[in-house]
């Protein structure tokens, strides 16, 4: 569910608390605000009409049903949610509410990186489809098969909504409702089990991720040897130009995988150990938003 403790930074509090009780790391300066609420406003536009475009288009009347289009739309499901999500985030920057925290800190955020590891995973799936296409292109393998590719994605989404379900109701039944207008992040609302259990799914997390990576460069550069050396034998063949497609394919996948999810995790990673350092604090938070 990602970085979960990190999100929550600035909700309410007064001065004299601020004096009294806390730490200058928890003055988060807010001039910021302003402008993440512009961004994900037009990120929540444009991705609910993109992804709302693409899963229109990936309707079965409209192409055969395969094992790859399967895999296309519940990635499309899994970025739409993630636009459905982010009015949540915007209403959180917007507001020092105290029940828009509460709902932030325990829907909102686990929501939100459900659904991003939701499409790391489907991008993973669909990089692999590829490759065994490439690899074995007369045999057949579970992940080009449609019946399986409904049952595989059924599981994930499965697998992370228990995920998901088991953090918001461990978060609900531990946490002092009593005390969280002293609270200031989403950290603070977790106890003793939410901080381990967080722990575990957020080291199973870096794990999906980088299995995920790995395999994109991989099948890559699998691809693009396979290419090189059918180029060898039969230079100007019609198999060498299928090839090249999907080697293209393949490189505008690890491209899109790369540009969306490394640059976050790579800040993520330092944040999580740095955000108690004053000098470190702001810089890994504006980086990670």
């Amino acid at each position: 569910m990602g970085d979960l403790r990190g999100v929550g930074v600035t909700p309410s509090f007064n001065q004299s608390s601020v004096s009294n009780n806390s730490t200058p790391c928890e003055q988060v300066d807010t001039s910021g605000h302003v402008f993440f609420m512009v961004i994900y406003s037009l990120m929540f536009v444009v991705g609910l009409i993109l992804n709302g475009f693409t899963l229109k288009v990936c309707r079965p009347q409209q192409l055969t049903t395969s094992s790859m289009t399967i895999y296309l739309k519940n990635l499309a499901a899994a970025d739409l949610l993630i636009s459905l999500c982010l009015p949540i985030r915007i209403m959180y920057y917007a507001s020092r509410s105290v029940p828009i925290f509460q709902v932030f800190c325990s829907f909102g955020a686990s929501a939100f990186f459900m659904n991003m590891y939701a499409s790391i995973i489907f991008m993973g799936y669909i990089a692999a489809n590829r490759y065994l296409k490439i690899v074995h292109p007369l045999g057949t393998h579970i992940l080009g098969k449609v019946r399986p590719a409904h049952i595989i994605s059924t599981v994930t989404w499965v697998f992370l909504l228990t995920i998901m379900s088991t953090f918001i109701i461990l978060l609900f039944l531990t946490q002092n409702l009593t005390s969280v207008t002293n609270r200031r992040t989403c950290e603070d609302l977790y106890s003793d089990q939410v901080n381990l259990f967080y722990k575990i799914v957020q080291f199973g997390c870096v794990v999906i991720f980088l299995l995920v990576l790995v395999s994109l460069v991989f099948f890559y550069y699998s691809t693009s040897r396979r290419l090189s050396l059918a180029q060898q034998r039969q230079p100007a063949s019609s198999s060498n130009k299928k090839l090249a497609k999907s080697r293209r394919n393949m490189l505008v996948l690890v491209s899109v995988f790369c540009v969306c999810f490394v640059p976050y995790h790579l800040v993520r990673l330092p944040y999580v150990f740095l955000r108690r350092q004053c000098s470190h604090s702001q810089v890994f938070f504006y980086l990670k938003e």
